[in-house]
């Protein structure tokens, strides 16, 4: 697949990504109000989040690798929404890029195959938290089909500061 003049791999995460995705992770904590998170993850930290998204089912981690090179430049999941048994049909998605892939169609195509992927698992509804503004979020969104349900005001403090959080709703269609 191509994205951005570069040849990009999508494929399911795993154990050798670890390092690599909890580096990306941690610049997003360390720079940003993207995540909540406010201290940063060794690799065995992550390792739980990481094997809670298995290559099959509904809940799902997958990377975008620069193929020459084999860095990767991203990755998107789906993981569970609330931990009761009634929203196991729902899904909170998220991605996140490397800084120097944003605006090259990453978070596109690793949206597009995640969403294909998940037409053959029992989600009903997926949910995307953005902490505003984030125009970029918005529109990658808003392109796959989200629609925002509403808006959690001043719901985060980070770096001395309150953040808003929209939310966004997808019907999955099977």
């Amino acid at each position: 697949m191509s994205a951005g003049r570069a040849e990009v791999q999508v494929r399911p995460g795993n154990e050798g990504d670890l390092v690599a995705l909890t580096d990306l992770y941690n610049h997003y904590i360390r720079e940003t109000a993207i995540t909540f998170d406010t201290e940063i993850f060794t690799p065995e930290q992550r390792r739980p989040w990481l094997l809670s998204h298995p290559e099959d089912g509904a809940h799902r981690l997958l990377v975008a690798q620069d193929v020459p090179s084999a860095r990767i430049l991203g990755y998107a999941t789906s993981s569970g929404f609330r931990p009761k048994a009634a929203y196991s049909t729902s899904v909170e998605a998220s991605v996140y890029c490397a800084p120097d892939a944003a605006g090259r169609g990453i978070g596109t195509l690793l949206y597009k195959s995640l969403f294909e992927e998940l037409q053959n698992e029992d989600v009903h509804r997926a949910y995307a938290g953005v902490t505003l503004p984030n125009e970029a979020s918005v529109r990658l969104h808003t392109r796959f089909g989200f629609t925002p349900v509403g808006t959690y005001r001043e719901v985060g403090r980070k770096f001395g500061r309150y953040h808003d959080v929209a939310w966004f709703e997808k019907e999955l269609e099977h």
